[in-house]
Parts: structure tokens; C-alpha cells; sequence
């Protein structure tokens, strides 16, 4: 990045001046080092100052460490806009709608499941779809789509998916208000009724973990997440809203491109930042629209997670309880949401788009399950298949993001430049020589995803941590992964 004219706050802060560019309505920030910041690429800094121009934004617009260049807002982008006399974007959000990250604690260890390491990850690979337009584990008719929409995990619960208890463990308890399904079109209801219960492909995977006690940088929080063992085996599944998300995106994309000038004389230099205010009624559809989303991804990996509760329990012969599956939580990507945040002094009630984005709610604050209300919001960091994970807690220094963190290691490469410099197949043996078993149902998809696409992920943990947007917890190592 070209870093003429951004000033350093700190070693793991900088700031662009809101003097950078005509129009700007407030500075932007970085949170990064001085060599994630050199390496990250030269549309993220006009990405996100153009997001400064958007009509409401408060304080600040932010890039987390992993940022880089996406669709209109730079992926790691954040945003807060007062509601009241603001827009919603969707380019602030993206097109995989929660596309989020949801980990699960065993009470195997890497010794228990070694010898049916293969034969458990064949069996998820067969039971659960992926790839490029894979159907789902189950098909609904439009009713039941609707109350999928509506309800979110609730209605995989009710329907025998799952416990009641594990909504607890999910953001927003699995399920978003102000969600109408008549705010989606037909279209996206298509692609979506056949689509629940699959991963996906690009980034998205199912991975088995192992926790060693080397890893673990708080031991007693990690005790109170469960991890209690040296060797304990962890579940994360990476997933989103699929095609109902994308084509949710789509819609609203066009619709607002069609009326933001003609209709509420707005402009903005890039028209990937298409807006509409967000009281307008074409604010109030697409929020609608996209809630609905976020509903079905919740879902979405409440139906993976059962189907792996399913496999473990049939590859080991002892019930899910037996064998301690169970969530410890679940974070969203790609979202707007309304939040009550002090600011200044004062409660506000802000629009906080997060694109690539965490929530990461510090100690005491509401919207925490009350196990974890001491500890402060798990925050889940998915690495490359060939790295590993992280697992982090929420801290009061994030106010300054409107308590938002990084969502993964970030990309340094494009899809096309890593498929050009990574054979799938060869990268699918070198793991496995390396004790990391992965299958697919695309090797070209499987080349996009190599750790060598990927920014070195510890460098944004410790970035993440040292600019005071979560505390680190644990790191997971990979053994098994499926993906699309």
C-alpha cells in the first residue's frame, strides 16, 4: 500500500486524515502493523476512504488487519451509520450474507481419533454437500422457507435439529428480528429452498482441530470454554446464506443503483457503494431482505453441526452427549445491525455494517450467553486450512472499533493468481503428508484456498491483539478438512 499521507497512532493503528480526500466525512483507520499495512493492496485505501463519503457514517470508517480489496467496502471494512439520517449499503455487507464461523468442543483427543481420522472425514464429505450450487440437507416448500427465514436455528431446533440450548450459543440466538420474507424475491427464494444444510464453496470448510496445551495462551478462559484437555479435539464449520444471500445482494445492489440518484439525490464515486437511506422504504426492504439471510446461515450450520454430530456419533458408536459435542459459539460476517453503543459519552443506537468483519462484545455487556458474560464475546478467527484457527474474547479497548475485530487471515492473492500458482491435487497430498487430511469437491476450488493465498495469520492475531480489538484465547491446528 502506498502509505503517503496516513499517520501512525501507534504500532497497530494508523489513520487516514479526513483532509485525504474531497468529501470525506470523517477519518479512516487501519488497524495493522507497519508490514501488514505495507502488504495490504492500494484499492483497500480507496475502498475505504470512499466509504467515509457515505451519508450518516459516525467517528470513523475502520479496516481490521486481515482488510483487504472486496466489493465496494475493502473486506475487514467497518462502519457505523447513525440510522436516523444514514444509508444502508450493501456493498457494506457483501453478497454471502453470515457468512460466519461456528466452533464445537469434543471430548475426544487427537490420540481417540487418529485411527478413524479418514473414515470420519470421508463420512462428513459424503453427508454433508459442497461445492459450486450443492442442494442441501433438506428441501423446504415455500411456507417452510419462510418460517426458516423468519426463525432462523429456532427452526432447525424445533424441527429436531439440534438442542434449545445451543441457541443460547449463537449470536442473536440464532435469529434476527425485523426479518420479512416478503422482501425477497422469488429468485433468491429459489436458490435458497434447496440449499439448507451446505457448506458452499470458496473459503467455506468443515474442519477438525486439535487444542495442545502449547497453543493456549489463557488457560483459564479456555477452561471455561471447555477446553480442558491437551490433545481435545475441536469442530469449526465455516458457512453462509448461499444463494439466497448472494442473490439477496444482487436485488437490492440493482434496485438501489436504480433510485438512490433519482429518488434521494445521493451519489457516491464508486457504484459498488450503491445506498438508500436507511428509513426510506427501499432501506427498510433490504434490511428486511438481508435479516432474513443472516436467519438462514444461523440455520444453515445448525443443520451442519447436526449432521456432524450425526457422523461422529456413527464413526465412534456413542451418542453426541458421550462424546461431548457440543457449540461453544457462533459469530456472524457480512452484516448491518442495529446496536446500542456509547459513543462520546452518550447511548446511540448505530447501524454497524461489518464487512469481514466480528462482532466482539467485551465482559458484561447484554447480548453475551450468561456463561460467558465474565469472559466477554468469543470471537472465532478461521486461518488457512494449513495454518490454523483462533479462538479470542472480546475487550472493553474495542469500543474505539464500535467493538468489532477481524474475521480470518485475509487474502494476498486473488483466486486466479493462486489457482495459477497451486496445483490442487499436489496440495491435497503435501497436507496429507503433513497430517492434515482434506477432501474436495473441486481441486481448482481447493488451489484458491492454499496457505500461500493467505496472509500469514498469526501476524493478524498479534496485530488484532496488540491494537486492542480481542484477547487471544487458543490456537487450533488442522488434521481433517472438507471443502468445496
Amino acid at each position: 500500500m502506498k502509505t503517503a499521507g496516513i499517520q501512525k497512532l501507534n504500532d497497530y493503528l494508523y489513520e487516514i486524515p479526513q483532509d485525504y480526500k474531497p468529501g470525506m466525512r470523517v477519518p479512516a483507520r487501519i488497524y495493522a502493523s507497519h508490514a501488514l499495512l505495507e502488504n495490504m493492496d492500494n484499492a483497500v485505501l480507496e475502498q475505504l476512504t470512499n466509504v467515509t463519503l457515505l451519508p450518516g457514517i459516525i467517528k470513523h470508517a475502520i479496516c481490521m488487519p486481515d482488510g483487504h480489496s472486496g466489493y465496494g467496502f475493502p473486506i475487514g471494512g467497518v462502519a457505523a451509520i447513525d440510522p436516523d439520517n444514514g444509508v444502508i449499503s450493501p456493498g457494506g455487507i457483501g453478497f454471502d450474507i453470515n457468512c460466519g464461523v461456528r466452533l464445537m468442543t469434543t471430548s475426544l483427543t487427537i490420540d481417540e481419533i487418529k485411527p478413524k481420522l479418514k473414515s470420519l472425514v470421508q463420512m462428513l464429505f459424503n453427508r454433508i454437500p459442497s461445492g459450486v450450487g450443492s442442494q442441501g440437507l433438506v428441501s423446504v416448500n415455500r411456507a417452510s422457507l419462510d418460517d426458516a427465514m423468519t426463525m432462523g436455528a429456532r427452526w432447525a431446533v424445533d424441527n429436531g435439529y439440534g438442542e434449545k440450548s445451543d441457541l443460547e450459543y449463537i449470536e442473536e440466538g440464532g435469529c434476527m428480528a425485523n426479518a420479512d420474507p416478503a422482501a425477497v424475491s422469488q429468485r433468491a427464494r429459489d436458490r435458497g429452498k434447496e440449499q439448507i444444510g451446505s457448506l458452499g464453496s470458496g473459503n467455506h470448510y468443515l474442519e477438525i482441530q486439535v487444542a495442545r496445551t502449547k497453543n493456549i495462551f489463557d488457560a483459564k478462559l479456555a477452561e471455561q470454554f471447555g477446553i480442558t484437555r491437551d490433545g481435545q479435539i475441536m469442530v469449526m464449520i465455516h458457512s453462509g446464506s448461499r444463494g439466497l444471500g448472494h442473490q439477496i445482494a444482487t436485488d437490492y445492489l440493482k434496485k438501489f443503483l436504480s433510485v438512490m440518484r433519482s429518488k434521494f439525490g445521493l451519489s457516491m464515486p464508486d457504484r459498488e457503494l450503491a445506498c438508500a437511506p436507511f428509513m426510506s422504504n427501499e432501506g427498510q426492504d433490504y434490511f428486511k431482505a438481508m435479516n432474513c439471510a443472516i436467519n438462514y446461515a444461523f440455520l444453515n450450520r445448525q443443520m451442519i453441526m447436526h449432521a456432524v454430530k450425526c457422523a461422529f456419533s456413527e464413526i465412534f458408536k456413542r451418542s453426541p452427549a458421550d462424546l461431548g459435542l457440543g457449540l461453544l459459539y457462533d459469530v456472524c460476517h457480512n452484516t448491518a445491525k442495529l446496536e446500542k453503543q456509547v459513543i462520546d459519552g452518550r447511548e446511540r443506537t448505530l447501524l454497524i455494517h461489518r464487512k469481514g468483519a466480528t462482532r466482539a462484545f467485551a465482559s458484561g455487556m447484554a447480548g453475551i450467553p450468561d456463561r460467558y458474560r465474565a469472559c466477554g464475546q468469543p470471537v472465532l478467527i478461521g486461518g488457512s486450512m494449513e495454518t490454523g484457527s483462533y479462538l479470542l474474547t472480546g475487550v472493553p479497548t474495542a469500543a474505539d472499533a464500535f467493538y468489532s475485530t477481524c474475521h480470518g487471515s485475509g487474502r494476498v492473492m486473488s483466486r486466479h493468481q493462486a489457482k495459477t500458482s497451486f496445483n490442487g491435487r499436489e496440495l491435497q497430498k503435501k497436507l496429507e503428508d503433513r497430517g492434515i487430511y482434506v477432501l474436495t469437491s473441486s481441486f481448482p476450488g481447493l488451489a484458491e484456498e492454499a496457505g500461500g493465498a493467505y496472509k500469514n495469520v498469526d501476524h493478524v492475531i498479534e496485530a488484532t491483539a496488540h491494537g486492542g480489538l480481542s484477547h487471544v484465547v487458543a490456537k487450533f491446528i488442522p488434521i481433517g478438512n472438507i471443502k468445496g
